[in-house]
């Protein structure tokens, strides 16, 4: 059953519009870990390459990184059908155009190897497993100095993803907390 929602909410001083539906998490409203990532995240830091927002679910974590940085590419994915043809009539909608959305689980059907920055806010509710293979699969998609970038709370398995990322990248760092979000950051190191 669908019921689309329009609504605008202000991310790096720009007001986006966004369509939402049944089916989508966070629907009404840029939910609070988004939001968090997003402080967060310094593409300054980073090596020349594309963005790749994993599970992008709507769009607006991916809307938001191709408007900070128009001189990069950001890949835009999700498993979910109705999520991506969402975020294709929000980037629309938005004249957002240095973006590619298409489908993929976890990085299957991702062939590029080459990502300065991965950044995913996972979809816990879609089990341990699923959220492990977005942490741990990571690093063979990155550049040199790329960076993953997530955003757990506490109580859904933070911790436990900080150990996971620090066994696979042999680093991880909590670049900021904030009301039981964490978010957490390894970088390829060469």
């Amino acid at each position: 059953m669908h019921d689309e929602k329009q609504w605008n909410f202000k991310i790096f001083d720009h007001q986006f519009n966004f369509t939402t539906d049944n089916g989508v998490f966070s629907k009404r409203t840029l939910d609070y870990g988004s939001r968090t990532l997003l402080d967060a995240f310094n593409p300054a830091i980073l090596p020349a390459g594309d963005i790749l927002d994993l599970g992008t679910g709507y769009g607006p974590i991916g809307m938001a990184l191709a408007y900070q940085s128009p001189d990069r590419t950001v890949d835009m994915v999700d498993v979910n059908e109705l999520a991506l043809s969402l975020a294709r009539k929000n980037t629309a909608l938005n004249q957002i155009t240095n973006v590619n959305i298409f489908t993929s689980d976890c990085y299957q059907q991702i062939e590029k190897n080459n990502y300065a920055a991965i950044v995913t806010n996972p979809p816990v509710r879609a089990g341990k497993d699923v959220v492990s293979a977005m942490l741990t699969e990571a690093l063979p998609h990155l550049v040199v100095g790329g960076t993953l970038t997530v955003v757990l709370q506490k109580k859904q398995g933070a911790p436990s993803a900080k150990k996971m990322m620090t066994a696979t990248f042999g680093n991880c760092e909590i670049i900021k907390k904030d009301k039981g979000y964490y978010i957490l950051q390894s970088r390829k190191e060469g």
